[in-house]
């Protein structure tokens, strides 16, 4: 099958993704799965967001990799009955990548260009978000991290510090919120994550392996100490592999722009990464 090519499985999935986010976004406007159907445009906001951050996201990378002439597929969009309604979108890549500066340029993308529109889309929801009481909020609510760069969000925003007040976030900020979430999740430094292409190309391939090496245990610790996630995400990139291929040209430096983006990037990863995502009230 002709890389980048729209095909059948590429429209079916969208459209179901479409579909279960739109269930997601309308299920958190109170509907029960039952009314679901005759209220599903209540979940336009929240999908039409949250699939707009992960297009913006995969198309970075699809872009990148046509410009540099590596083979990749159109992004496949992956439906999930759960209280997102996705478990993201993944594009399929044919190695080898010619070089660092390549592999910068279609690992960096993709998160980059994902987390601008996450950034705008949780300013825009909470321009429309309220801020209760703790007092209001019943207990066993699912409550949400605060990056850093969200806790600089609500201040900017709403003039108010997360830790201190609780922000019912509207269903585009929620989106975005998941949007910074997925951000972080890609650019963990490991194997051929995001995260773990721009380690290579920053750091070449031996500190690459040692960056793999400490951050898997690194999450096994977080999960066993702050959230079961982590580890569950350290046991999946073990055994999805730590390593990465070469490139073709690995004596090719990267230039002065790419540098800078790629610890732009970790930036972004600090910025995003939140030690206790997801809690009960």
């Amino acid at each position: 099958m002709p890389e980048g090519r729209l095909t059948v499985t590429h429209v079916v999935l969208f459209l179901t993704t479409c579909f279960t986010t739109l269930a997601a976004g309308t299920m958190m406007k109170g509907a029960t799965l039952l009314e679901v159907p005759a209220r599903l445009l209540d979940g336009v906001p929240f999908s039409a967001t949250l699939m707009t951050i992960l297009l913006t996201h995969e198309m970075g990378h699809y872009m990148m990799s046509r410009y540099h002439g590596t083979p990749a597929s159109l992004p496949y969009f992956i439906p999930a009955p759960s209280f997102i309604g996705t478990m993201g979108a993944v594009i399929k890549m044919r190695p080898p990548i010619i070089d660092r500066r390549a592999l910068m340029d279609i690992g960096a993308a993709g998160p980059l260009a994902g987390f601008v529109v996450a950034m705008i889309a949780v300013v825009a929801g909470l321009f429309y978000s309220d801020v209760v009481p703790s007092a209001g909020i019943p207990a066993g609510t699912l409550a949400l991290g605060d990056s850093l760069m969200f806790k600089f969000l609500s201040y900017i925003v709403l003039g108010v510090d997360p830790d201190k007040s609780e922000v019912l976030l509207h269903p585009v900020a929620f989106a975005g919120w998941i949007g910074m979430f997925i951000t972080t999740l890609n650019l963990l430094p490991v194997g051929q994550l995001d995260g773990g292409h721009i380690s290579y190309a920053l750091f070449g391939p031996e500190r690459h392996a040692l960056i793999s090496n400490v951050a898997i245990p690194v999450l096994l610790a977080l999960g066993l100490w702050l959230w079961p996630g982590w580890a569950i995400w350290g046991l999946l990139m073990f055994i999805l592999g730590k390593k990465h291929p070469p490139v073709v040209l690995p004596f090719v430096e990267l230039d002065g722009r790419r540098k800078l983006m790629g610890w732009l990037s970790i930036a972004v990863f600090l910025l995003t990464f939140m030690p206790v995502p997801f809690k009960a009230w």
